[in-house]
């Protein structure tokens, strides 16, 4: 893989771990970009893993210093966040990718409209009102991170909001450190499995930690004017991307199929 490719793939990961810091949903960028450069399906997962895990550290660092990360309720969560995106990496080969593809558009228009219509997203700062669906919620979405994973980072900020009772922006720190936990799972089988291109991961992900550290201090400043637009925004991405039949369409233009 020549400079150039690899200076592009630094770029892509940059604008996608900006957007993903804020919303999630980088990987519509990332994805194609790998594939475009000339890796495997199998690479292209998992070389996308290693690049999301240094956008979202970032992220969570950034909110983390800035007091944003509620520990209590979401360090638990993201262990059990990883733990479910190893059993979903595991069970990557017998995944029901069409129940997948036709359940995921569905989800992530439900998030859409959620996020522009809910009324408020004040902070609250009681301890989760559930926290055994959060603790639940996190180990399901980080199974599914593990599997398929588009939306996953918006699956989590609706899981907080909804369950935990977290604001807005705490909502999007604990997602981000969920989305850590549940990236860096995956990648660990990944990398057991030798599948990961470390020059494009690498360059990717440099360009991704950057812009991870860059959406969060975005996010941390505008609050609720930029984060609410971007998920609507993203979701209805994922999910038009998700419904179109054609060659790429997630699976199918992987190489998996869609059946």
């Amino acid at each position: 893989m020549d400079d150039s490719t690899l200076a592009i793939l630094a770029l892509v990961g940059l604008v996608a771990g900006f957007v993903d810091a804020i919303a999630g949903g980088g990987g519509l960028a990332t994805v194609p970009s790998l594939r475009l450069a000339g890796l495997d399906p199998v690479g292209v997962v998992a070389t996308n893993k290693l690049c999301g895990t240094f956008g979202a550290f970032a992220a969570t660092f950034a909110f983390w210093r800035a007091g944003r990360i509620r520990w209590g309720a979401m360090g638990p969560t993201a262990a059990l966040a990883l733990a479910g995106s190893v059993a979903g990496a595991l069970a990557l080969p017998f995944a029901p990718s069409a129940l997948l593809i036709g359940a995921m558009p569905v989800l992530l228009i439900a998030v859409a409209l959620y996020f522009a219509f809910a009324p408020t997203f004040a902070h609250v700062s009681a301890g989760p009102s559930h926290p055994w669906a959060v603790l639940a919620g996190g180990a399901l979405i980080g199974f599914y991170d593990g599997v398929f994973g588009p939306g996953a980072g918006s699956f989590y900020m609706l899981l907080l909001l909804k369950f935990g009772r977290f604001g807005l922006l705490d909502a999007l720190a604990g997602a981000r450190l969920a989305n850590f936990g549940s990236n860096f799972g995956s990648l660990a089988i990944y990398a057991l499995g030798g599948h990961i291109l470390i020059k494009a991961g690498l360059a990717m992900g440099l360009g991704n930690f950057l812009g991870g550290w860059l959406g969060a201090h975005t996010a941390l400043k505008a609050g609720a004017k930029i984060v609410r637009p971007l998920v609507v925004v993203m979701a209805l991405a994922l999910a038009a991307k998700l419904m179109m039949r054609t060659d790429a369409l997630w699976w199918e233009w992987l190489g998996w199929g869609a059946g």
